[in-house]
């Protein structure tokens, strides 16, 4: 018996395992080669790519949707909160705007007084407007001024458009003011068209004057101004007052009424104009006297025309005739003729 081992035979399994991968290999590297000489297996890749292509958009599928769904959660987030913002600005905005317009009107107010002020070349006082009476049947204002600005019973008080009012109560911080249109209050005016001398009484409205008792003579019509007349020596003369809305006759058929349009703004602003200077009372003596100045003039100028119709006419004179205020019988004097010396004083 011999003492050396003999090789197991190999098995059937693994000579065809050994077979198969040798000719992997070869098939692999003839490929390779193949496909770097002709690069055909290129073309075979892109084809497979587009037949896989479905199978890859499916498996990204689900996390495209993740995705899609937490940006849109995240985008309305957002846009809910851009808008809340965005509409709180735009009332902010508003509101700056709606003060704005206020602020604008009130300055273009300030600019018509201050233009009505510099025309009229007045003495005045600015006063903001403090409280308005609430009561229907009283037309009074409260200015935030009184003694202590120097503020008095008596001063007129104006805008802008004319006539507002008249202080009546004067405390040291405050003003008590009665305005045309009250029904207690009344102020002599003229209509600037003719001069006819008329009364306007308040009516307990904002928006109207009467005028009573207007004689049916009267030369008054639809849309004359009135003003101040300044007698009485309440009122500086010429300020407006209002203008003439309608007329018709009253009651008794024997006068007419009218009805006038405020020319100031009496339910609006915030700040009015109070006259400083001082009025000197018109009394009657002031009245006559300048009646009997008017009629004095009158006569004059009758007496004048009436001498001028009986003098007799007085001849042209010749050329060369002294000039006008020499005595008709006095020689004319020669044009070369040198001038006379005058005597010595």
């Amino acid at each position: 018996m011999s003492s050396s081992a003999s090789s197991p035979a190999p098995r059937p399994g693994d000579v065809s395992g050994t077979l198969r991968l040798l000719a992997y290999l070869a098939l692999s590297c003839t490929l390779i080669v193949m496909d770097h000489r002709g690069s055909w297996l290129s073309e075979a890749r892109h084809q497979a790519a587009v037949v896989v292509q479905p199978l890859w958009w499916l498996a990204g599928l689900p996390s495209r949707l993740g995705t899609s769904m937490r940006n849109d959660a995240a985008t309305r987030a957002q846009l809910a909160e851009d808008n809340r913002r965005l509409r709180n600005e735009l009332l902010v905005l508003n509101a700056r705007q709606a003060r704005l317009r206020v602020e604008a009107t009130e300055n273009a107010r300030l600019r018509r007084l201050l233009g009505a002020v510099g025309q009229g070349n007045l003495q005045v006082q600015l006063a903001p407007i403090l409280d308005v009476d609430q009561d229907p049947t009283r037309q009074r204002l409260l200015l935030d001024a009184g003694s202590r600005n120097g503020v008095r019973a008596g001063q007129s008080v104006i805008d802008a458009g004319g006539l507002l009012g008249q202080v009546i109560a004067a405390t040291p911080t405050t003003a008590t003011v009665l305005l045309v249109t009250d029904l207690e209050h009344a102020v002599p005016v003229v209509v600037a068209r003719n001069g006819v001398r008329l009364v306007a009484y308040g009516s307990g409205h904002a928006d109207a004057l009467l005028l009573r008792n207007v004689p049916l003579s009267a030369d008054v019509r639809v849309g004359d101004a009135l003003v101040t007349s300044g007698l009485g020596g309440r009122f500086p003369p010429g300020f407006p007052v209002g203008t003439v809305a309608a007329l018709e006759p009253d009651d008794s058929r024997a006068f007419l009424l009218g009805r006038l349009t405020p020319a100031a703004q009496v339910d609006r602003g915030r700040d009015v104009l109070l006259l400083r200077d001082v009025v000197v009372p018109v009394t009657t003596a002031d009245l006559d006297a300048a009646a009997a100045e008017r009629e004095a003039a009158l006569r004059a100028q009758a007496e004048a025309e009436a001498e001028a119709a009986d003098a007799p006419e007085v001849p042209e004179a010749p050329t060369g005739a002294a000039p006008a205020g020499t005595p008709v019988d006095a020689p004319p004097t020669p044009p070369d003729a040198p001038p006379a010396t005058e005597p010595a004083r």
